[in-house]
């Protein structure tokens, strides 16, 4: 394989890189939680009565007095600096999606010229960054700067290590001068305290007078590709847009599914090694690593946490995956469809319910038509995917998750609900009088002597549903990987909040008529089985059947981020954000501008690295092609051998194509334009993106036809299979 200088020299670089990973004499296990100011690190620090203040805000959520931060902040510093930390940063999450930082040094001088190492508890209660810098959606003008990051106590403060000094990282929220959430953290503590308040109402139904705080756990699925750095130097489409604007198939790609659960390559495994070293400095859970479905694709989960929690970590993974990739010379690729035609990557947010009292909530035990309290919160969820499937395929809406969904490789945009075989039956029971059985779990005789019985679920899995149950969960597959945890959190708590507080309205209605309990929950059930038992689907997701047959059941069909983010401000929606207190009007409104703000500017900026590549490198390696072609056929000719040229007509063609392509590319850049950021969305989604595909498309078929040394750009072929 030769290809142009830049790609000789990348692949060479590949091909000899030597991979030196460093030496651990530590066992793993030993690590973990090193770096965290956890609560076992505070119990030790803290005075009795403070420690067990803050214990009981992050265990109940219970408000903390504010006259024990400086007890906090005082043993923070100490820890901190034996950790070798000179500096605190106030860490939160805009919305942009990323995690920000702002640092400053615990050293103040004195009115003496020394200096003394100062960390107070109003410093740790509130920092101040500038709002207007970060996306608002109006909420703030340039001229209105001030903004706060106030501490998050649920979310444990850490030291981030860099060989020249280390630093405190304090998780916090942010919001505006006036109050409104300008952050991913503040709705998710929101939504997390209002699901929890009509849970611990609905478990008072059942009987229960040990409610403890109800809390929404999480764990999610982070795909990824690694790529060697000297490729991804030579791709300004990878440098720029995270993703290839070009690039024809592999003759090889995914086709003979050899690389999902594959032998994870040298160099991947001494990478993911350290990575689970470095996360588990941090508290993170990683558990799961193993090579995903696509060439150079894999993936990491982390056990379940707290969803608070989960989202911190998940954002903290991110930046820790980026930054030991270059350790090995590698780059993480966390876009959602960094190389079309394969596989792309998601984020599966698997979440359930619970308690240390009442335990897993979505848990339905080996009888689950007896388990009426499992049944009733299993039904909350039917109700909220069905009213408000909208909401949930806007919380996942982004320019680059838009080539997911749908795309038969994750699930449709068309948000339904799997149960499996064992569910679907018992609600089918209560949808005509009551559930009075359920399938039992099989079991697998595998007809060797020396293995043993295999216990079968009583339910398959379905990969093609978008929000499926899976034994003592659900799993919303639709997250990108890119993506924050936070949106679809946010709204899952909040419709649960919504449908739990409905059935539970129902159900005191019913017991004060005199109805016993369980008659009461029968009836409230079937009331919403036959009302929204339209979403459940256990069929296969990405069939043109279910489309018809979805459209038919009045789903919601939303294929592009234009179509779905003005679910956030449709009047459903503004209402139940507003009555449960996660968000207002005018915060909605703010998202929705910013969502379609940053969709119209990646795809501008996607517009613009097409025609600069197809300009400046495409271009001329296909007009030098036909030069050599052209100079090939000048020269039989004067030898006097008449040869037929279909191969330079080809391509003489397909330059002129490409030309006719770019102009209209051209055009359609210098005419992006919009009354509003939904304008401008929706003139890119009309006009760029057909407009980049047809480029594409001519641009990918040179690269079939052009000679391989001409070819300026790294191939699929050779970034996929090359590490």
């Amino acid at each position: 394989m030769s290809g142009s200088m830049s790609r000789r020299q990348a692949i060479e670089a590949v091909t000899t890189y030597d991979v030196s990973a460093p030496g651990f004499t530590e066992p793993l296990a030993d690590t973990f939680g090193r770096n965290v100011f956890s609560l076992s690190v505070m119990k030790k620090r803290l005075p009795k009565h403070v420690f067990k203040a803050v214990a009981a805000t992050v265990d109940t959520g219970c408000a903390l007095d504010p006259t024990l931060a400086d007890y906090v902040a005082v043993a923070m510093k100490d820890w901190a600096i034996e950790k070798g930390a000179t500096h605190y940063a106030h860490v939160f999450y805009p919305l942009t999606g990323f995690t920000a930082e702002k640092h400053d040094s615990f050293l103040e001088p004195d009115s003496t010229g020394a200096s003394l190492a100062e960390f107070a508890g109003k410093t740790l209660l509130q920092g101040e960054p500038d709002a207007s810098s970060f996306p608002n959606g109006g909420l703030r003008g340039t001229f209105e700067a001030r903004g706060y990051t106030g501490w998050d106590v649920t979310s444990p403060a850490y030291i981030l290590e860099n060989p020249n000094g280390n630093t405190l990282c304090i998780p916090t929220i942010f919001i505006s001068w006036t109050g409104e959430a300008l952050d991913k953290k503040t709705p998710l503590l929101r939504s997390q305290q209002a699901m929890s308040k009509q849970a611990m109402r609905l478990l008072r139904l059942f009987g229960h007078d040990d409610v403890d705080t109800v809390v929404s756990y999480a764990g999610a699925e982070q795909e990824y590709f690694l790529i060697d750095e000297h490729f991804f130097y030579a791709r300004p489409d990878l440098m720029t847009c995270n993703r290839t604007l070009f690039g024809a198939p592999p003759s090889k790609g995914q086709e003979f599914d050899d690389h999902y659960f594959g032998a994870i390559p040298e160099r991947v495994l001494s990478f993911m090694i350290e990575l689970d070293r470095e996360l588990f400095k941090q508290g993170i859970p990683a558990k799961t690593r193993h090579n995903e479905v696509a060439p150079g694709q894999f993936e990491i989960a982390p056990v379940f946490e707290r969803s608070v929690l989960a989202h911190d970590h998940q954002q903290l993974m991110m930046t820790t995956m980026k930054a030991v990739a270059e350790k090995y010379g590698m780059k993480c690729l966390l876009h959602e469809k960094p190389f079309s035609g394969v596989n792309g990557s998601g984020k599966h947010v698997n979440f359930s319910l619970g308690n240390a009292n009442q335990g897993n909530l979505l848990n339905p035990g080996d009888t689950p038509h007896e388990n009426m309290q499992f049944l009733t919160f299993c039904g909350a969820i039917i109700r909220s995917v069905h009213l408000y499937g909208g909401l949930l395929r806007a919380a996942v809406a982004s320019a680059s998750n838009d080539h997911r969904l749908g795309a038969n490789e994750a699930p449709p945009a068309i948000i339904s609900i799997f149960l499996g075989d064992q569910l679907m039956d018992v609600f089918e029971q209560i949808a005509k009088g009551g559930a009075t059985g359920s399938k039992a779990a099989g079991v697998i005789e595998l007809g060797v002597d020396t293995l043993p019985p295999l216990k079968a679920d009583p339910g398959d899995r379905n990969r093609t549903s978008p929000f499926a149950f899976t034994g003592n969960r659900f799993e919303y597959r639709a997250p990108g990987s890119n993506q924050s945890i936070s949106d679809p959190m946010v709204a899952i708590n909040t419709i649960l909040a919504d449908s739990i507080d409905f059935i539970a309205s129902d159900l005191e209605k019913l017991l004060a008529d005199g109805l016993e309990l369980a008659d009461a929950v029968q009836k409230v059930l079937q009331e919403i089985v036959n009302a929204h038992g339209s979403v459940i689907f256990n069929g296969n997701g990405y069939s043109d059947e279910w489309q018809e047959e979805a459209a038919a059941r009045g789903l919601k069909n939303l294929r592009t981020t234009v179509d779905a983010v003005t679910e956030y401000t449709s009047p459903e929606v503004v209402e139940i954000f507003e009555k449960y207190g996660v968000l207002s009007a005018r915060e909605l409104e703010a998202r929705e501008d910013v969502i379609f703000e940053y969709y119209a500017l990646t795809l501008l900026v996607e517009a613009k690295e097409t025609a600069e590549i197809a300009k400046t490198m495409i271009m001329p390696a296909a007009i030098r092609y036909q030069g050599e072609l052209a100079g090939t056929a000048a020269s039989l000719k004067m030898a006097g051998i008449e040869a037929p040229t279909p191969l330079l007509e080809e391509l003489t063609g397909l330059i002129s194509t490409l030309h006719d392509g770019l102009t209209a590319l051209d055009a359609g850049i210098a005419g992006m334009h919009g009354e509003s950021t939904f304008e401008e969305s929706k003139y890119a989604l009309e006009k760029l993106v057909p407009a980049m595909a047809a480029v594409r498309e001519v641009a990918d078929t040179l690269e079939s036809i052009v000679a391989d040394d001409l070819w300026p750009l790294p191939t699929y072929n050779e970034m996929l299979t090359i590490l």
